[in-house]
């Protein structure tokens, strides 16, 4: 059976209250004793003074007549002798049996305690001196009482230190209930808004308490991750629609022609069907790959990040390809990012084709640093793109004029998955005007550290 309250709010309740109660209650106790024994001792000075103001004069015989009282009955002062008859009191004393029967011996003459007679709620308790006048058989005892206070006696006291722990204690549950509840509130307010949110509403967002603390910390990074996951839900959804929309056609192409050839082998050449089978196989292959890189980019994999070279890399991916086209370099050496290579790679590869595709004689690759960042940009020297259509051309499977259109080769998702990159990396890449003809694609990248630096550019 489970006894633990479920919420956090009555769990710190409840403890608040226990530890409030433990330890309010040992301060109680503290205080009782304390309480006591000052009480307690004042009152035997009191009886210890006129005792033994008594028993000098018995013991002198100075003492004639009636004990006066000093006290106005406050303290009780009897004179016994053995047999327990009381031969001298006070007024208030006079009339009333021994206020103790305790007889203090010849070797212990003064006696200090607490006696009490009856029962609750009728008891009462005295502190009592007794003090033998001498050591004699026959010597009389002189008695000095004072009663303790009723709230000592009864119990009062007790009931009134324990009323005040439970108050008290419950005081400190009902702040920490209250403290705790508006503590809570924004964290319930952010598991109502994360119960309501589901996977076809993800653009909502919990709300976000002001300040640097634990919730507002947790607030931010609730929000966090539903951005990544509208993220990663969206990069799905549009690999859904690009696959269904853009392999539609080659898919139906394929199929038509390998069924024309199945139903009339004698009127088709089939190694002319085979080899349109193999491009068309291979277009698909090439969009599928390109939709599932453009799916994984940015969505939080496992890829890892290292400092990079831009000018080192764009050198050796440069070197490593053969172009149709002159290519010319202006490489600054020590422009370090931080960003998962093949990636990098792949963006600088999908520029180089995008321009070598276009160009008419020549390709410029330029990396420097401007402002705090790394910048690559990969000119050309072809038609160039209008300024309406520059942020076109970044959409999945555009199609342009037919000066620039994607007929020519490749999915048409290069650029896509290039700004993409370079989004994932906290870069832009956009196309920007120049002072010659063609396009020029610009990658603004965070400059990091710095590496050793590169020989001059040359061209190839």
């Amino acid at each position: 059976m489970r006894m633990r309250p479920r919420s956090i709010r009555a769990r710190d309740t409840l403890i608040a209250a226990v530890i409030a109660a433990l330890v309010l209650g040992v301060a109680a106790m503290g205080v009782d004793f304390a309480l006591r024994t000052r009480i307690e001792t004042d009152l035997l000075q009191g009886t210890q003074v006129e005792g033994r103001r008594v028993s000098g004069g018995v013991r002198d015989g100075t003492l004639d007549g009636q004990i006066a009282d000093e006290t106005r009955g406050r303290i009780l002062i009897q004179v016994v002798e053995p047999g327990g008859r009381v031969t001298n009191a006070t007024p208030a004393a006079t009339d009333r049996p021994p206020v103790s029967r305790l007889w203090p011996s010849s070797n212990v003459r003064v006696r200090d305690y607490i006696e009490c007679h009856g029962v609750w709620p009728n008891r009462e308790c005295y502190v009592v001196e007794a003090i033998r006048v001498s050591t004699a058989p026959d010597s009389v005892v002189v008695y000095a009482s004072e009663p303790l206070p009723s709230y000592l006696v009864t119990g009062l006291l007790e009931v009134a230190l324990a009323t005040a722990v439970l108050l008290l204690a419950g005081l400190a549950a009902w702040i920490t209930w209250r403290i705790v509840g508006r503590t809570l509130g924004p964290v319930e307010a952010i598991r109502a808004q994360l119960a309501e949110i589901s996977a076809t509403d993800l653009s909502r967002r919990v709300p976000e308490p002001s300040g640097q603390d634990e919730i507002a910390q947790l607030a931010r990074t609730a929000n966090a991750t539903l951005d990544r996951l509208e993220n990663a839900v969206g990069r799905q959804r549009q690999f859904a629609s690009d696959a269904s929309h853009e392999l539609r056609t080659p898919i139906t192409a394929l199929r038509a022609n390998l069924e024309d050839a199945s139903m009339h082998p004698d009127d088709n050449d089939l190694r002319a069907v085979v080899e349109s089978a193999l491009r068309d196989t291979d277009r698909l292959e090439s969009i599928v790959t390109d939709l599932l890189l453009l799916a994984r980019i940015g969505t939080g994999g496992t890829a890892a990040q290292e400092p990079i070279d831009l000018a080192e890399l764009a050198d050796a991916e440069i070197h490593r390809r053969a172009f149709g086209r002159r290519v010319s370099m202006a490489l600054a050496g020590r422009v370090t990012v931080r960003g998962v290579r093949m990636q990098l790679v792949r963006l600088l590869g999908n520029l180089l084709d995008n321009a070598e595709r276009y160009a008419e004689s020549s390709i410029t690759v330029e990396v420097t640093r401007e402002d705090g960042q790394a910048l690559l940009t990969v000119t050309d020297d072809g038609v160039g793109i209008a300024p309406a259509d520059r942020e076109r051309v970044f959409e999945r499977f555009t199609r342009l004029d037919t000066a620039r259109s994607r007929d020519a080769g490749g999915t048409g998702l290069g650029l896509a998955i290039a700004r993409e990159i370079a989004q994932a990396h906290g870069g832009t890449l956009r196309i920007e005007d120049h002072a010659s003809s063609g396009a020029r694609f610009v990658l603004r990248l965070p400059l990091v550290t710095t590496l050793r630096r590169l020989p001059s550019a040359r061209p190839r």
